[in-house]
């Protein structure tokens, strides 16, 4: 169990870093670089997609390793513990989706638990970097007018 919370820690702190660091990086980018509003909006999401894909490949690869081994439980149902099945089981899970074909067991509950906790978390820091990355340029053309 306490390697458990050590991996899911881990997970969680590095996944929370990788969001920073690329919001950090298009709050930057968008300062230096002199685009119209929508391409600039535009950088915004495809680069919050992308680090959002980075985390949701952190926790498979999560997954892939802990189901492989024999001490923190399973995942059954329509999956056969591929690394494609784990980034997908990721997936449903980071974006609280949980279509329920798949069913963690033994400490993997915790794990599945804390990556849509994380998930939610992420999504929504993301949400909020948007709305004012947007409301700046909002601002800048009521100016205009």
């Amino acid at each position: 169990m306490l390697l458990a919370i050590l991996i899911n820690s881990l997970l969680v702190a590095v996944a929370v870093v990788i969001h920073h660091e690329a919001l950090n990086f298009l709050f930057w980018l968008g300062r230096k670089l002199n685009v119209r509003r929508n391409v600039g909006v535009l950088i915004g999401v495809f680069g919050a997609l992308v680090a959002h894909n980075a985390e949701i490949w952190l926790f498979a690869i999560g997954y892939f390793y802990m189901y492989h081994s024999p001490y923190f439980g399973t995942l059954e149902g329509n999956f056969t513990g591929t690394l494609q099945d784990c980034v997908y089981f990721s997936f449903t899970t980071y974006t609280s989706l949980g279509l329920g074909d798949i069913e963690p067991h033994g400490d993997l509950r915790f794990t599945v638990g804390l990556e849509a906790l994380t998930g939610l978390v992420l999504i929504t820091w993301t949400a909020s970097f948007l709305f004012l990355k947007m409301q700046r340029f909002w601002q800048k053309e009521l100016e205009k007018s």
